[in-house]
C-alpha cells in the first residue's frame, strides 16, 4: 500500500549547515516514527518557504543515504503573516496501515501548523 507522509521543521536562520540538520532530524523522525526504512520511500517533495535560499533541503536529505529515490524542492507561496523559514516535506512510502494511523511530524516549531497532526 503506497501513504503519504507529511511534515515540517522550522529553521532559527537561514543556514546551510542549520538546513541540513534540521531536514536530517525531519526525515529521520518520519522514517522511525513510522517503521520505515530509507527502501520504503518511493519518492519525497520538500517545499521551503521563500526566506530560505541557502541549500537546497533535498541535498540534505541525500545524506541520509537516498539517493536512489526520486527527491524534489519547490518553494512555498508567499503568503503574508505564514511562519517564516519553514521546510515541509510530502513522501511517499509504502507502509501497510490504515491512513489513520500514519505519523505525520511536525518539529522546531512548525507543530503550530498543523497542532492536529503533530506528534
Amino acid at each position: 500500500m503506497i501513504r503519504a507522509l507529511r511534515g515540517a521543521t522550522q529553521l532559527t536562520a537561514d543556514d546551510p549547515v542549520e538546513m541540513t540538520e534540521a531536514v536530517v532530524e525531519l526525515v529521520s523522525a518520519l522514517l522511525e516514527r513510522n517503521a520505515l526504512s530509507t527502501d520504503d520511500l518511493i519518492s519525497v517533495i520538500f517545499t521551503s518557504t521563500p526566506d530560505l535560499t541557502s541549500a537546497f533541503p533535498a541535498a540534505a536529505a541525500r545524506t541520509l543515504g537516498i539517493g536512489d529515490v526520486p527527491l524534489l524542492c519547490a518553494q512555498e507561496l508567499d503568503i503574508a503573516g505564514a511562519l517564516p523559514r519553514v521546510v515541509r516535506v510530502l513522501a511517499h512510502a509504502v507502509l501497510d496501515r490504515p491512513r489513520k494511523d500514519v505519523v505525520h511530524v511536525y518539529l522546531r516549531g512548525a507543530e503550530a501548523l498543523r497542532l492536529d497532526l503533530a506528534q
